[in-house]
């Protein structure tokens, strides 16, 4: 998608303008309004639009503009316009004539500022996003006729610089989506260490640990994960050294990259399992932090860690009732292989903590079915050994619209994961599953400050009405950790 400032409309694009609920039409929607002899007001008058949030009105082949169609678009009300907002009001613009015929559109923000055209471009990068690479039989008709887009804004040139670090930001989200959005098949761990290898042209540090490095460290715990797999099992390393004259440890990011999750011994129903390739969200979630940060240059040190694995039955595979030794050296008592993630993530949790002494640990996971039960599909869970770091963490999220629910870490479910002949097992069961599954991982903390992003609900999205956050996946954690390094962790 080409996003391009411009300081007015030209040519047959498509034009979208924004209306604001309970008020008249002002700015660009009152001009272009004038320039059609007021046929977007009788419009108005003669249909149920009233300007709230989501809603849009098409007209086309009006007199007296060159614009091949005139879109409306509603911003809600003037008091709760934010960034956030206007996000929405840019991605619904897109939204809104992509498959109308044109080929330009124009978003017409010329009485915005700068800052805010930029961010009008960024949604509408975000918005657009399509994975259609394996798609060759679809007809032009049923693809998006829209390629490019012009932002109307009064300084073409400042809202063209402003662009440039959210430009950054969308692109580390893109890649991220497309992580998650490609077959197991093509994205085993293998190829997902590659691809992450591949960023070393930004600048990023990058090493990839193979079977045989785990497991002179001792990863018992993420390896068992994989031994009924053909595909040799991986943990990547990437550091983003983008403040060296800091003395501070690094913020340390961890990532579940489960690539394909059948249960294993304990396997999963068939039906829906095609959707378990997104059981490394948590990983691209990181995979793509690392991109922006590196793409923006931030001025941080960080350290992105993600443990690649596929989870899959065969005569090798663990069983329930096996013992593992994690790389702290603790024992785990497998009950079910179908509770793997938090297997995978033990072991890089406590090589995150014992080679970088990091100040903060955040890990994502796709962890717990659990997760979804109690939050729906719009709120992932946080579980924090830290209040400072999870109000940090929830605050972010706000800004970015990913939304983030504080979870109970109690030590009061301590003891549905006691083992009776190892010091835990992998699970405790359905009651609190989340909140066991979070007390798990806790054991291999070591003490660091800490939260555990149980991303289950948000990672993967069906029958979403989030125009920034198209159907399938969603690239979840990205913006809400690159929030929360730039406001808190860079210098």
């Amino acid at each position: 998608m080409k996003i391009e400032f411009v300081g007015a409309a030209s040519g047959p694009a498509a034009v979208a303008v924004l209306a604001f609920e309970g008020k008249k039409l002002a700015g660009p929607a009152a001009h272009w309004d004038k320039a059609s002899g007021g046929a977007l007001g009788r419009a108005i008058a003669a249909g149920r639009f009233t300007g709230a949030k989501g809603q849009s009105l098409v007209l086309q082949g009006l007199a007296g503009v060159e614009a091949s169609h005139l879109a409306l678009i509603g911003a809600g009300k003037p008091g709760d316009f934010d960034d956030l907002a206007l996000e929405n009001a840019a991605a619904s613009a897109y939204g809104a004539v992509k498959m109308s015929g044109a080929k330009t559109l124009c978003i017409d923000v010329s009485d915005l500022s700068a800052e805010q055209a930029a961010r009008a471009g960024f949604a509408v990068r975000l918005g657009a996003y399509r994975f259609d690479k394996y798609r060759t039989t679809q007809k032009p008709e049923a693809k998006p006729s829209v390629k490019h887009v012009e932002i109307a804004t009064g300084d073409p040139s400042a809202a063209g610089k402003a662009f440039k670090p959210l430009s950054a930001i969308a692109d580390a989200v893109v890649f991220a989506r497309d992580l998650v959005s490609e077959p197991s098949n093509v994205l085993h761990p293998e190829e997902y260490a590659k691809r992450c290898k591949s960023l070393e042209k930004l600048g990023l540090e990058v090493e990839v640990l193979g079977e045989k490095e785990m497991t002179k460290l001792g990863m018992g715990s993420l390896l068992c994960v994989g031994q009924g797999s053909r595909r040799e099992s991986h943990m990547v390393v990437m550091r983003w050294n983008g403040d060296k004259k800091s003395k501070d440890a690094p913020v340390a990011f961890i990532g579940k990259g489960v690539t394909f999750d059948t249960g294993g011994i304990s396997i999963k129903p068939a039906d829906g399992m095609e959707d378990m390739k997104f059981d490394m969200g948590g990983s691209a979630a990181v995979v793509g932090l690392m991109h922006a940060l590196a793409g923006r240059k931030a001025k941080v040190n960080a350290v992105g860690l993600v443990g690649l694995v596929e989870n899959m039955p065969d005569g090798n595979a663990i069983k329930p009732g096996d013992v593992v030794t994690s790389m702290s050296g603790q024992t785990v008592e497998v009950i079910n292989t179908d509770a793997e993630g938090r297997l995978v993530l033990a072991d890089v949790l406590w090589y995150a903590q014992d080679r970088f002494k990091p100040r903060y640990m955040i890990d994502l996971a796709t962890l717990t079915g659990a997760m979804i039960i109690a939050l729906g599909h719009d709120y992932a869970g946080c579980f924090s050994n830290d209040d400072k770091l999870s109000g940090l963490i929830i605050d972010a999220s706000k800004k970015v619209g990913e939304h983030m629910w504080p979870m109970p870490l109690t030590p009061l479910y301590e003891k549905q994961i006691e083992s009776e002949i190892a010091d835990v097992k992998n699970t405790g069961g359905r009651p609190g599953g989340s909140i066991t599954a979070a007390l798990f991982l806790q054991k291999f903390v070591n003490g660091v400050p800490w939260a555990h992003l149980d991303i289950a609900p948000t990672a993967w999205r069906k029958n979403t009405t989030n125009p920034v956050a198209p159907q399938g996946a969603s690239g979840y954690g990205v913006r809400l950790l690159d929030r929360l390094v730039a406001d808190n962790f860079e210098s």
